[in-house]
């Protein structure tokens, strides 16, 4: 079997165990799911909604986020960790939005980059998510997982995406994140993998195995 073929094998399998992979971030559009991709990094996403869900039922445009000011807007989310700088990004990527954008979050990479907050896994996120564009966004769960898998050696972010978009066909692309992601938080944990209890253990060689 070849690196790909198991690559493919593996996804095969973890998507009749995830059936249906999507974010477990809670949104209502484009510009709250963009928010909430900023919030969410370095905290987890269960942390991200409960602070979004009362902002969200006031806030869910950038206009509304300018109006709202980043004091009101730190007491929402000061559950969350690094509340004090994230709370600058979203009200700074939520004035450029307004301003150079009409309020509507841009289909462009480039353009979602150039935001406060936004670096290429939050862009890769929201084209990934919202217009379901084949690009694989690369978190701490993709690193950890694309190691103990053998789809990367590199703990480098845009390498890993650069193995994975080697390996996969488009439509893995699409859920690739997804299928991690939810595979490392439940499953292939970081601290204590439940290898016991994991569809792909005869797949993984991984020195981090427990059986």
């Amino acid at each position: 079997m070849t690196k790909k073929e198991k690559a493919i094998e593996i996804f095969k399998i973890l998507e009749k165990e995830i059936p249906n992979p999507v974010s477990e971030l809670e949104y209502t559009n484009p510009y709250t799911f963009l928010v909430a991709v900023v919030l969410s990094a370095q905290s987890t996403d269960k942390g991200v909604n409960k602070a979004t869900k009362a902002l969200f039922e006031f806030v869910d445009t950038p206009q509304k986020m300018v109006a709202l000011g980043i004091d009101k807007l730190k007491d929402y989310i000061k559950t969350i960790g690094l509340y004090n700088n994230k709370a600058k990004n979203i009200i700074a990527l939520s004035q450029d939005l307004v301003e150079k954008y009409n309020g509507i979050v841009p289909h462009n990479r480039e353009a979602l980059e150039n935001l406060a907050g936004v670096g290429r896994k939050t862009a890769n996120v929201v084209l990934n998510v919202i217009w379901d564009e084949p690009v694989i966004a690369v978190d701490t769960h993709v690193i950890r997982i694309s190691n103990r898998l053998d789809f990367s050696t590199s703990q480098n972010p845009l390498k890993i995406e650069e193995d994975l978009n080697k390996l996969l066909p488009n439509d893995y692309k699409k859920i690739a994140n997804h299928l991690l992601v939810l595979f490392g938080r439940y499953t292939c944990k970081a601290q204590k993998p439940d290898c016991e209890n994991c569809p792909i253990a005869h797949l993984c060689q991984s020195t981090d195995k427990r059986i």
